[in-house]
C-alpha cells in the first residue's frame, strides 16, 4: 500500500501538466460561491496555498479536515484579509481535542462588501437607500486517527450568498485524508475533495416586479406581479492532492517543503508549491508560488512570516502574516492570531 501511494505521486503530476495543455475550454466563472476558493490563513497563503498535506492547525478545517486529527491541544484561530476591491475576508475556527473519540472543530467564514448607495436610471445620485452583500460558510468538522499514521476527516457546511434582499443557500461536505510514510524521513501524503453539495439559486423580494403581459394592447392590466426565476449554479468542486516533506528537522532549524496538485471543476489543473523555514520553532519564514501552469492569472508569488510564543500555563500563541501578489488587482495582506491550550 505504501509503495502504491508513493507511485501515484509522479503519475498524478505528469497527468496534471499534460492535461492542462490538452484542454481547450476553461470552465472559469461557471460556479457559484466563488469565495469558497479563497484560501484560509496567512501561513497557507505564504506557502503558495500548498497546504493539503501540511494542514496541522485550525485552518486545516478548510484545507484538509483530516489535519485536525493530529492536534493534541484545543486551538482557536482568527484570520483577517483585506481582499481585492476593499472586501473583508474573515475566518474564525476552533478545534477541540478529545483523546479517545477524535477531534471536533467549528468554523465560520465570511466575505463582506461595504455598504453602497442604491442608484437607478432615474435616481442616478442615489435613492436614499443603501445595500450590501455578504457570503457566509458555517461548518462543523470531525477527524480521527486510523492507526498511528493515517487520519480521516469530514466537514459539513452551510453556505449562503446574499445581496441586498436576495440570497442563495446550499449544503456541502468536504472529505480528506492524511498519511505519513517512511519515505525520506516522513513524507506526508494528503488528499481532499471539497464543496460536494447542492446547487445554489438566488431568490428573494428583489426578484419581484410588475410587468405588462401584452404591451401591444391598451386598457389591460400593466401591473401584473411576477417573480423572476434565476438559474441554478453548481458549487466549485475541487479535488486536491499534496505531499509535504521536512528535509531538515532539528531543534534549531526546520525546513518544510510542500507541493499540491489541483483538479477543480471550474478551471484547468494547476500546481501550488511552497516552503517554510523555522528557527528554534519560534520564528518562521515562508514563500511559495500558486497556480503554476495556469494562463491569464494575476496571482503568483506569495510570502509571509510567523512567530510562536509560549505564554502562561503552556498556552501557545501564534501570530502570522501572509502576502499574496495579485498583479494588476493589487496586493493581498492576511494576518492571523492563534491560541493552543
Amino acid at each position: 500500500m505504501k509503495y502504491l501511494l508513493f507511485a501515484c505521486i509522479p503519475v498524478l503530476f505528469v497527468f496534471t501538466v499534460t492535461d492542462v495543455h490538452a484542454q481547450r475550454v476553461s470552465k472559469a466563472g461557471t460556479t457559484a460561491a466563488e469565495f469558497l476558493k479563497i484560501g484560509i490563513g496567512p501561513r497557507a497563503t505564504g506557502m503558495g496555498s500548498a497546504f493539503v498535506a501540511v494542514s496541522d492547525d485550525a485552518s486545516a478545517m478548510y484545507w484538509n479536515p483530516a489535519g485536525i486529527a493530529g492536534l493534541d491541544k484545543h486551538e482557536i484561530m482568527i484570520s483577517h484579509s483585506r481582499w481585492i476591491g476593499d472586501l473583508d475576508f474573515n475566518y474564525v475556527g476552533a478545534v477541540f481535542n478529545f483523546d479517545k473519540i477524535g477531534n471536533v472543530g467549528f468554523s465560520l467564514t465570511m466575505l463582506s462588501v461595504p455598504e453602497m448607495v442604491v442608484r437607478t436610471e432615474i435616481f442616478q445620485d442615489g435613492t436614499g437607500e443603501t445595500f450590501d452583500a455578504a457570503d457566509l460558510s458555517a461548518a462543523i468538522t470531525y477527524a480521527g486517527m486510523v492507526g498511528e499514521r493515517f487520519s480521516v476527516g469530514g466537514t459539513v457546511k452551510f453556505i449562503q450568498q446574499r445581496i441586498w434582499h436576495a440570497k442563495a443557500q446550499a449544503f456541502a461536505i468536504d472529505l480528506g485524508t492524511k498519511y505519513q510514510t517512511d519515505f525520506f524521513g516522513g513524507l506526508v501524503i494528503g488528499a481532499t475533495i471539497s464543496n460536494f453539495g447542492t446547487d445554489m439559486q438566488m431568490a428573494g423580494r428583489d426578484l419581484r416586479t410588475f410587468v405588462d403581459p401584452d404591451p401591444t394592447s391598451s386598457g389591460n392590466n400593466d401591473q401584473v406581479p411576477v417573480n423572476f426565476e434565476t438559474d441554478k449554479w453548481n458549487l466549485p468542486l475541487n479535488f486536491q492532492f499534496g505531499i509535504a516533506l521536512r528535509p531538515i528537522n532539528t531543534r534549531m532549524n526546520t525546513v518544510l517543503i510542500a507541493i499540491d496538485a489541483l483538479h477543480p471543476s471550474s478551471n484547468y489543473e494547476s500546481l501550488n508549491v511552497g516552503m517554510e523555514y523555522g528557527f528554534q520553532e519560534r520564528v518562521f519564514l515562508r514563500a511559495g508560488y500558486e497556480s503554476l501552469f495556469l494562463d491569464d492569472v494575476e496571482v503568483g508569488i506569495n510570502g509571509g512570516l510567523g512567530v510562536n510564543q509560549v505564554l502562561f500555563n503552556g498556552v501557545l500563541a501564534k501570530f502570522s502574516y501572509g502576502y499574496k501578489s495579485a498583479g494588476r488587482l493589487g496586493d493581498i495582506h492576511t494576518i492571523s492570531l492563534g491560541l493552543g491550550f
